[in-house]
């Protein structure tokens, strides 16, 4: 029997993105210049080659571990995204600080080789548009006013995440919308339309194409890409992840139009090793391993009695493993305190 999951989660980069099969006939995009898809694709390529393969990016990706022993759990999440990849839906995920919401998307990025992720971190201030496109009409008077006549109105326009993550590719962009439950109450009922119909308008340009029906603009990650007609359609939806804390409550409507996950965290001494060995130096797993064996036994044992998150414990183990690191008088005082509880009143 063929296996249905194209992303594996064990942080292996392979080609299967190539086998994901067309869109439920209600999620299609139609309407894309094949000219249009042709030319974003090559510029595109020709970005990433010039990309440094080891970039931040990509180790956060090679890194990620789910962080459970329960194999159930582990299914869970690896099936969910496998859902979101097939159903062209945004895959909201909930979990404890700590969890690995955020470096999902990396790991997706990285093990299907789609790419940079494009990164959208939400406050209590951020607007739709401000995801969308960016028209610096300030620059573009102060040089009209100094005698430039140009246009070229696209030089003025920066595509935001979320308009760039829908660009018409014939491979889905990774787009994490970090922390949606900070977010102003309008901001989720103003992605809805987006998230069911997959294109936007750029009013400035949509205004001026009877005369430039093509314009080119530069995208978020900094690739001048055209836009015909002041419209941006995309031709496959991108992969979103939207993080949550609980901070809120999000409406029907909204949840409806996501796929829901919560990340696991119950990892044992077995799985944090895992995790400690993804990003720690192989010399210092072996130097000081009994060290960072016991950092973990403490850190299950506190674990019980409160909230705590894995980068504490990779912080500890950090500052106690290095060439120069604090004296063994010290060294206890300073776990103490980066493996303090994240509900801790000390602070206040």
């Amino acid at each position: 029997m063929n296996n249905w999951k194209i992303f594996k989660g064990n942080s292996q980069p392979h080609d299967e993105i190539n086998r994901l099969p067309p869109p439920p006939s209600w999620r299609k995009f139609t309407g894309v210049d094949e000219a249009i898809v042709t030319e974003i694709e090559q510029r595109w390529q020709k970005f990433c080659q010039g990309l440094d393969k080891n970039t931040r990016d990509s180790e956060r990706g090679q890194s990620f571990r789910i962080q459970t022993d329960n194999n159930n759990d582990r299914n869970s999440v690896i099936n969910m995204v496998n859902a979101a990849l097939y159903l062209r839906r945004p895959l909201l995920v909930t979990g404890k600080p700590g969890t690995g919401k955020t470096s999902l998307a990396y790991a997706v990025a990285y093990e299907l080789k789609l790419g940079t992720v494009l990164p959208w971190y939400i406050t209590a201030r951020s607007t739709l548009q401000e995801g969308l496109y960016r028209y610096d009409a300030i620059a573009r008077l102060q040089d009209v006013q100094m005698g430039d006549k140009s246009k070229d109105i696209g030089r003025y326009i920066q595509l935001g995440p979320l308009g760039t993550a829908l660009l018409p590719s014939p491979r889905p962009r990774v787009l994490l919308i970090d922390e949606i439950d900070k977010s102003d109450i309008n901001l989720p009922n103003d992605l809805l339309n987006l998230f069911e119909e997959g294109e936007f308008e750029i009013p400035e340009l949509a205004r001026i194409s009877q005369e430039i029906n093509q314009v080119e603009v530069r995208t978020y990650d900094g690739i001048d890409v055209p836009i015909k007609d002041g419209k941006v359609r995309c031709l496959n939806f991108p992969f979103i992840i939207l993080t949550n804390n609980g901070e809120r409550d999000f409406p029907p409507a909204f949840l409806r139009r996501c796929l829901r996950l919560n990340m696991p965290y119950d990892p044992d001494a077995t799985a944090l090793m895992e995790i400690v060995e993804a990003h720690l130096e192989k010399d210092k797993l072996t130097q000081d391993r009994t060290k960072i064996e016991n950092l973990i036994k403490k850190f299950i044992e506190l674990r019980e009695g409160g909230d705590i998150a894995t980068d504490q414990l990779l912080n500890a183990i950090y500052m106690v493993t290095r060439e120069f690191k604090p004296e063994a008088a010290e060294e206890n005082d300073l776990i103490d305190v980066l493996m303090k509880y994240l509900s801790s009143a000390e602070d206040r």
